[in-house]
């Protein structure tokens, strides 16, 4: 009965299962093209698969072995399954090869149920509470119709209605493992995965190098440009058909395991962001549906049943009753943490700012103070409106050389606009005092320097940060220098991974890689730490976005400070609220996010907590009844400098600022 009865189940299966793909490719396939090459994709999803995502994964390794044992014991039970049971294969070592990959399959599935016993709140329940009995239901049955196969049990073992029990739960498991992975279920992640990991739109986040295999995250965190000249193209994302169908893919690859959620600024300050449930709300924009059926945590605020999706529709509407409040969208900091975890690589931050791109440039709704910020970016290339010939009034006293006298330089000195800010002057100032100190040949750009165009483009304003850098570009192109150097991780980002796109390529480095290389190089010499305990926040965008953890740290190492970690630190560091220009929209949470990131110093016991950018300076120095001084690291060096015999200039000793700044991998 068994022998008949297989081959049929199987290959039913695997019908239904090829038939349900080609309707989730032609969902998919709505979105606006994207060209990918298709061969060259395919051939690289296994090395992606088991090196790049389960770097990843791999952070929780209970979890990682779980994953492991599941997701091997069932690819390599199904492909085992077919040959044996389907085309009778089952001379040889096969069967016990099955045998084999369905055990793995059945303990990966007693870990699966272990977590589903009492799952944290960032899992979704739902269809995934059936998961671990559907994968051992799959696992058990194919090993116990495969111990006659190879002769463990008699051929007429049991009775026809023992076989008809295990056909049933046998079916079942199909059912789930190849019907379900592609008409929908909890194992369509495991469908769109595989093809997302393939067809990912930054293909360049995978692994290329050595450095890479030893252990480096290869890094892609640029915003894609827009095509501003193409009349045909729309301006960022207003319905779901306007996204790329690999990007549309990638929202199906979603696992929800929430632990976007579990690190998402916003999510934990109260306010309406989930970005787990956003990623789910995109895919019922593809299909149409209510949220009612959401088994995650809903928006902070809003219950779930309140928004409805169409494949067609817009995505937000000022009335409501669409996919998403526009306040949603707004409560990003864009602080890349969701992506840094996401065991699918989905790129929450783009979908964000697509959608941003919108409502800013097609409708004009940037909320809060985000249109006077873009009308004073427009009007005076700075987002305060700041006349540009102020840019140097806070350095009258220092003589700081300017480019345009001196046309070439090893060093070029990026103020950014905190050089409109009183606080971040001191930064400044202290930056200064150390490059002087170390004998570097730098300049400035003065009044000639604009607005580096983050704040426009995180807002959605593309026109206007396209303006700020290829304006920025013709003035730098007048001139020649080896490496930029800024206090500023936002400027230090655009200007190295996203002028690129508009034809400006440079080596840029943020001021703490610098220190450190002239501290390694013997150009500083610094006194001994006198102060109180310190602690480091990891700013996002020098951090997540660049990969720089260990040069702020050396530096603080070379003063003599032992830094008190704060729990979430380095790659998994908090936000400090001021990325994506979440202090210009303003929206409401049930707390601040500096507030969390302040608490967050003080249970380190820190004293003084070390920082290396203007944004962060500001959000945490606004925290009320803070437990702790902040201080950027330039002026912890500043004031440790021994000043002795003039230093050599760096060029004059034979190693100009190219031997001290190597390039910055984007």
């Amino acid at each position: 009965m068994l022998e008949t009865l297989l081959p049929i189940l199987i290959f039913a299966a695997l019908a239904l299962a090829v038939i349900g793909a080609g309707r989730r490719v032609r969902l998919w396939r709505q979105g606006r093209p994207s060209p990918v090459p298709i061969l060259k994709g395919l051939a690289a999803m296994p090395r992606r698969y088991l090196v790049d995502l389960h770097h990843v994964v791999g952070r929780d390794k209970v979890m990682s072995n779980t994953h492991v044992a599941t997701a091997g014991g069932f690819v390599a039970a199904a492909v085992l399954m077919i040959l044996v049971h389907g085309l009778g294969l089952a001379e040889g070592v096969l069967g016990w090869l099955l045998l084999a990959a369905s055990t793995c399959m059945f303990v990966g599935s007693l870990f699966v149920a272990r977590r589903r016993r009492n799952p944290p709140a960032r899992l979704s329940k739902g269809p995934w509470m059936r998961l671990p009995k559907s994968l051992m239901a799959f696992s058990l049955s194919v090993f116990l119709i495969t111990l006659p196969t190879v002769g463990l049990l008699p051929e007429d073992f049991g009775s026809w209605i023992l076989a008809i029990v295990l056909v049933v739960v046998l079916v079942w498991g199909l059912g789930e493992m190849f019907f379900g992975m592609t008409w929908g279920g909890p194992m369509k992640h495991a469908f769109a995965g595989a093809l997302h990991l393939a067809f990912h739109r930054r293909a360049e986040r995978f692994s290329t190098s050595q450095s890479d295999r030893e252990g480096k995250v290869h890094r892609s965190t640029g915003l894609k440009a827009l095509d501003l000249d193409d009349p045909q193209a729309p301006l960022g994302v207003a319905n779901p058909e306007d996204f790329t169908w690999n990007q549309r893919l990638g929202f199906d690859a979603c696992v929800q395991c929430g632990r976007c959620e579990a690190v998402c600024p916003a999510f934990a300050a109260g306010q309406p962001l989930n970005p787990k449930k956003l990623i789910q709300d995109m895919v019922l924009g593809m299909t149409g549906n209510s949220d009612a059926q959401f088994a995650g945590s809903p928006y902070p605020g809003k219950p779930l049943g309140e928004h409805q999706g169409q494949p067609g529709g817009p995505i937000v509407v000022e009335a409501g009753g669409a996919l998403l409040d526009a306040d949603t969208l707004w409560s990003c900091t864009t602080c890349r943490a969701c992506v840094e975890e996401c065991p699918m690589m989905i790129e929450h931050v783009d979908t964000i700012v697509d959608m941003r791109r919108h409502l800013t440039l097609e409708q004009g709704k940037t909320p809060g103070k985000g249109a006077e910020v873009i009308d004073n970016l427009i009007a005076t290339d700075n987002p305060n409106g700041y006349a540009p010939a102020a840019r140097m009034h806070w350095a009258a006293d220092l003589e700081l050389p300017l480019m345009r006298d001196l046309i070439q330089v090893d060093v070029l000195l990026w103020l950014g606009d905190g050089a409109f800010d009183m606080r971040n002057q001191r930064t400044l100032r202290a930056l200064v005092k150390v490059l002087r100190a170390g004998g570097v040949d730098f300049a400035v750009l003065g009044d000639e320097e604009r607005d580096s165009g983050d704040v426009a483009r995180r807002l959605g304003d593309e026109a206007t940060f396209q303006r700020l850098a290829r304006a920025n570009i013709a003035t730098l192109s007048q001139y020649r220098f080896q490496t930029i150097v800024t206090c500023d991780p936002h400027s230090f980002h655009v200007l190295a991974n996203e002028y690129g796109a508009l034809g400006g390529d440079y080596r840029v480095r943020h001021h703490s890689t610098f220190i450190s290389e002239l501290l390694d190089a013997g150009y500083l010499t610094l006194g001994g730490w006198n102060g109180g305990s310190v602690t480091y926040h990891d700013p996002c965008y020098l951090g997540r976005y660049n990969g720089e953890y260990e040069a702020p740290r050396k530096v603080l190492a070379a003063l003599g400070i032992e830094v008190r970690e704060m729990e979430r630190s380095g790659f998994r560091s908090r936000c400090c609220g001021g990325g994506g220009g979440a202090p210009i929209t303003d929206i409401p949470g049930e707390r601040r996010i500096p507030d969390m990131r302040m608490q967050d110093v003080g249970e380190s016991g820190a004293e003084l907590v070390a920082v290396g950018c203007p944004q962060c300076t500001a959000m945490l120095e606004g925290v009320v009844d803070a437990t702790a001084e902040v201080r950027d690291i330039a002026e912890l060096v500043a004031d440790a400098l021994v000043i002795g015999d003039r230093a050599t200039p760096v060029r004059a000793a034979g190693r100009s600022a190219d031997n001290l700044a190597v390039e910055v991998t984007t």
